[in-house]
C-alpha cells in the first residue's frame, strides 16, 4: 500500500500544507509526483483537485483516519519531481503557498484539444493502382480528380488532404469514393501547432573571432570536465554574445541535451528566434503570452516528447518540462522583466541557477550591462565573468554627443528635439539612412524638475525622487516623507519647474513637421496591440520601408538593424527621475543598449543624449560606454544607502477594502518582526505607492538586511502568525523579496 502527500488546489494561505491520502491499489501505476488527482475533502466529503508532491510507504497518520484518492485527472498533465522541487524553492525563498508556486511552474493546466490533419495513402499495392487508374483513364467520361489523385499517390507514400483538395484540385467526393471501394484509405493523425515556421531558412554557417571563440571554447571545455558553472558574458552592445550563445548550444545538442533560452520581451522574438531557427531549424520553438493556448499545449507536449531540443521565450519558458536540460541562457539578463510582478514574485535568474543545479545544466548571463546583483557575483566568483569588448565584425562604436537641454531652452527651444539633433536628422535623411528616436519613458511620470538648472527635488532620507500626486503634495514611497508640491525651484529660484510630461504620439507629429516626407514608424504599447504588432513594425523597418523608427524601450533592445546611422535619446531624464532606487541603473542601462543601435553596419554611427542632467554620471558613463565606471560609482551608492545588492530588501504588503483593517494589520506586522528580529531596519508601515486601487487600500512594510536567510525567517514567521490570527481575516499579505518596482 502507497501512501500520497497531497496539496489541494485551492491557492489559500490557510490550507497550504499537504494532506495524507490512501493510494487505491487500482490507481497505484496512474499516481506520480506532480500528478493531479481527485480526492474527498471535508467533513461532506466534497470532491476537489489536489497535486501529489510526495510519495511513501509508511503512513505518518492512523491509517483508519485516511481516505482514499478517487481518480486521477485525466486531462491533467504529470509534471517532473524536479520542477515540484522547483515550487517548493519558489514558496521557500520568495514568499507564496505551495499552490501559487505550482501553478507558476506547470505551464499548462489542462489538455487542449488536439490539432488532427487528414492523410491520404493507397489501400492496394502499386501495380493494383496502376491497373486501376488505366481501368479509369478508358472511361470515356471518368472523374478528373481521380485520376489527378491516383497519379499522385504513384510518386508520394502520403498526402496531405488539404493539399489534394485544394492544390490537385480533388473533389472530396471523389476521396471518398476511392475510399469507400478498398483503393485508398484516409486516416487522421496528430500535428503539432507550431507558432514559428519559416521552411525558407537556411542554415548559416557563422565563423566566431578570436574573442568569441575563445568565450566559446572557455565554457565548452568545462562542459566536457563535468563543471557545470553559472557564467556572465559581459559583451559590448554588437559584440556577438548571440553567436558565442549558439555555438555552445550546438555542443550541449550533440551531447543529447537540451536548452532552455530566456528573452526579456515579446519584441526580441522575432528577430531572436529567427537566428536561432536559421542555425538549428525545427529543433527550436517558441512560448509567449500572445500564443493560444493550444499553440501553448502542443509546445508543451513537444518538448515533453523530445521532438524540440530549444526553447525560446520570456521567463515563463524557465519551466519548460525537458527531461535532459543541459543549459540554460539568459539573454539581456539585466531586464527588470525576469522579476515575476505576480505572486511568487520570484526572479528567473536565481530560479535559473536552482534549476541548473536540480538538472546538472550550465547557465549563461549575458549583457552589455549587466545588472549590478550579477556583476557583483562575477566580481565574487561566484559567478565565473567573461567579457568581450570588441564588435563581432570589428565595426567601431558611436560617437555620443550629450545635448544639454537647459542651453536649448535659453535658446528659445521647447521642443522635444534640439537643434543638433534636428541637424543630423536631415543629413541622415538625405543619405537614405534610418534613424532611431527613444523616448526614455518607464512608468509613471511624476517626477518634479527644474528646467533651468536641472534640479530634481528628492527624498531627504532616502534618496530617491519624490513623486508628485494630484493633491498637490510629493511624497516618498519608501519612507513615507511628504512636503507640498513647489512652483519654483529651491536651488535657482527659476519658475520653469514642473512634473515633465513627454509621449511618443506628439514626438511623432513633431518629426512629420519637422520632416515632411519622412516616412516615420511609431512603436509603442498603442502601435503593437495585435499578435503580429511587434513583428510587423520591425519587418517593415528592417525592409527599409520607413526612415525612422520612434519608440520607447521595446525598440532599443537587442534589435539589430545595419542601416541605423543615428539615435536619438530624446528624454533621458524621465528614467533618471524615477521614485526608485534602481533609477541611475536603469538609466544607464537604456542610454547604453540605444547608444549601441547606431553604426552596427558599415557606415559608422552617432548617437545624441538629450538631457537636463548632463553631468549625472549615469548619463557620462553611457555616453562613454563605460561600464566598470558606471559600476564602480553604482555600487558606493547602493553600499551607502543599504540596498541591492549590498543589502537585501523584503517588502510587505497589507491590503483590504477596509482601511482600518489594513492599517492596523500592517503595524500589527511590524510589531511582530520587531520583536522576531529586533536588528533589521524597518521602514513603514505607509501608504503603498498607489494607496487605494480598485477600492483596496494597500499599506507597505520594508525591511532591510544584509542575510537574506535573515528576511526569509521573517517571512516565516509573518507566515506562521498568519495562519494562527484569527483577527483581520479580511485582509491580505504577500512579499516581494528584492522588488524592483516601488510597492
Amino acid at each position: 500500500m502507497k501512501y500520497a502527500d497531497i496539496i489541494i488546489d485551492i491557492s489559500h494561505e490557510r490550507l497550504d500544507k499537504t494532506f495524507e491520502y490512501i493510494v487505491p491499489d487500482e490507481l497505484e501505476n496512474q499516481v506520480a509526483e506532480g500528478v493531479q488527482v481527485v480526492i474527498p475533502f471535508g467533513q461532506g466529503n466534497r470532491a476537489i483537485t489536489g497535486y501529489v508532491v510526495g510519495l511513501h510507504d509508511k503512513p505518518e497518520f492512523d491509517v483508519t483516519r485516511l481516505k482514499p484518492i478517487a481518480r486521477v485527472m485525466r486531462d491533467s498533465i504529470a509534471i517532473e519531481s524536479q520542477l515540484i522541487s522547483l515550487a517548493a524553492f519558489l514558496k521557500r525563498n520568495y514568499g507564496s503557498t505551495m499552490n501559487q508556486a505550482l501553478k507558476t511552474v506547470i505551464p499548462i493546466k489542462k489538455k487542449e484539444n488536439e490539432k488532427l490533419k487528414k492523410e491520404i495513402s493507397l489501400n492496394i499495392s502499386l501495380e493494383q493502382a496502376k491497373i486501376e487508374l488505366t481501368e479509369l483513364l478508358t472511361k470515356k467520361n471518368h472523374a478528373v480528380g481521380k485520376e489527378r489523385l491516383l497519379k499522385e499517390l504513384l510518386d508520394v507514400d502520403v498526402l496531405d488532404w488539404e493539399l489534394a483538395t485544394k492544390k490537385l484540385q480533388v473533389p472530396s467526393g471523389n476521396i471518398r469514393d476511392l475510399e469507400k471501394r478498398g483503393i485508398i484509405r484516409v486516416e487522421s493523425v496528430r500535428t503539432f501547432r507550431n507558432p514559428h515556421m519559416n521552411k525558407d531558412a537556411v542554415r548559416k554557417n557563422i565563423v566566431l573571432n578570436d574573442e568569441q571563440e575563445a568565450a566559446a571554447e572557455r565554457i565548452k571545455a568545462d562542459i566536457d570536465t563535468g563543471r557545470r558553472k553559472t557564467y556572465l558574458i559581459h559583451g559590448v552592445t554588437g559584440s556577438g554574445k548571440t553567436e558565442v550563445y549558439m555555438d555552445v548550444m550546438e555542443h550541449v545538442i550533440n551531447m543529447g541535451q537540451q536548452v532552455i533560452v530566456l528573452i526579456p520581451e515579446i519584441a526580441l522574438t522575432y528577430q531572436t528566434v529567427m537566428r536561432f531557427y536559421s542555425r538549428f531549424g525545427d529543433k527550436v520553438s517558441i512560448l509567449n503570452s500572445r500564443m493560444s493556448p493550444g499553440e501553448r499545449f502542443d509546445q508543451f507536449e513537444r518538448a515533453k516528447s523530445g521532438d524540440i531540443s530549444i526553447m525560446v521565450g520570456p521567463r515563463s519558458a524557465l519551466f519548460t518540462p525537458f527531461a535532459n536540460l543541459g543549459l540554460i541562457i539568459i539573454d539581456e539578463e539585466h531586464e527588470p522583466s525576469y522579476k515575476s510582478e505576480v505572486i511568487p514574485r520570484y526572479h528567473a535568474r536565481e530560479t535559473a541557477v536552482y534549476r541548473a543545479q536540480l538538472s546538472g545544466a550550465t547557465v549563461i548571463l549575458g549583457s552589455a550591462t549587466p545588472s549590478l546583483e550579477a556583476y557583483s557575483r562575477a566580481q565574487s566568483g561566484e559567478y565565473e565573468l567573461i567579457t568581450l569588448n570588441s564588435r563581432a565584425m570589428g565595426q567601431d562604436m558611436a560617437t555620443v554627443e550629450i545635448v544639454d537641454l537647459r542651453q536649448e531652452l535659453k535658446q528659445g527651444n521647447r521642443s522635444m528635439l534640439s537643434h543638433r539633433l534636428l541637424e543630423l536628422m536631415a543629413d541622415r535623411l538625405s543619405k537614405k539612412q534610418q534613424i532611431m528616436l527613444f523616448l526614455n519613458r518607464r512608468g509613471l511620470m511624476g517626477f518634479v524638475s527644474c528646467r533651468a538648472c536641472g534640479k530634481v527635488l528628492k527624498c531627504p532620507h532616502c534618496d530617491v525622487v519624490l513623486h508628485l500626486h494630484k493633491d498637490g503634495t510629493m511624497k516618498c514611497h519608501y519612507c513615507g516623507f511628504t512636503t507640498r508640491a513647489v512652483k519654483t525651484c529651491p536651488s535657482c529660484g527659476s519658475k520653469y519647474i514642473g512634473s515633465f510630461k513627454a509621449g511618443t504620439q506628439r514626438l511623432e507629429e513633431m518629426v512629420k513637421e519637422a520632416f515632411p516626407s519622412a516616412r516615420v514608424l511609431r512603436m509603442d504599447a498603442d502601435t503593437t496591440k495585435g499578435k503580429d504588432g511587434h513583428e510587423e513594425i520591425l519587418s517593415a523597418f528592417a525592409a527599409h520601408e520607413a526612415d525612422v523608427l520612434i519608440g520607447t524601450q521595446m525598440i532599443v533592445k537587442g534589435h539589430d538593424f545595419a542601416n541605423v546611422t543615428l539615435v536619438g535619446i530624446v528624454a533621458a531624464d524621465i528614467s533618471l527621475n524615477e521614485s526608485d532606487y534602481h533609477s541611475g541603473e536603469r538609466t544607464f542601462q537604456l542610454l547604453t543598449q540605444a547608444v549601441g543601435r547606431a553604426g552596427r553596419g558599415s557606415e559608422p554611427g552617432i548617437a545624441v543624449i538629450q538631457t537636463y542632467q548632463p553631468e549625472n554620471y549615469a548619463v557620462v558613463t553611457s555616453a562613454a560606454q563605460d561600464y566598470s565606471g558606471f559600476y564602480q560609482q553604482e555600487i558606493a551608492y547602493r553600499g551607502l544607502l543599504g540596498y541591492p545588492p549590498c543589502s537585501h530588501i523584503l517588502g510587505i504588503q497589507v491590503s483590504s477594502e477596509n482601511e482600518r483593517d489594513a492599517v492596523a494589520q500592517a503595524d500589527i506586522l511590524a510589531g511582530l518582526i520587531r520583536k522576531v528580529d529586533p536588528q533589521v531596519i524597518i521602514m513603514g508601515p505607509q501608504d503603498a505607492y498607489i494607496g487605494k486601487l480598485k477600492d483596496v487600500f494597500r499599506r507597505v512594510i520594508y525591511v532591510k538586511d544584509q542575510d537574506y536567510d535573515r528576511l526569509v525567517k521573517i517571512k516565516d514567521s509573518i507566515d506562521s502568525f498568519l495562519l494562527e490570527q484569527k483577527q483581520y481575516r479580511n485582509t491580505t499579505t504577500w512579499f516581494d523579496f528584492d522588488p524592483i518596482n516601488t510597492l
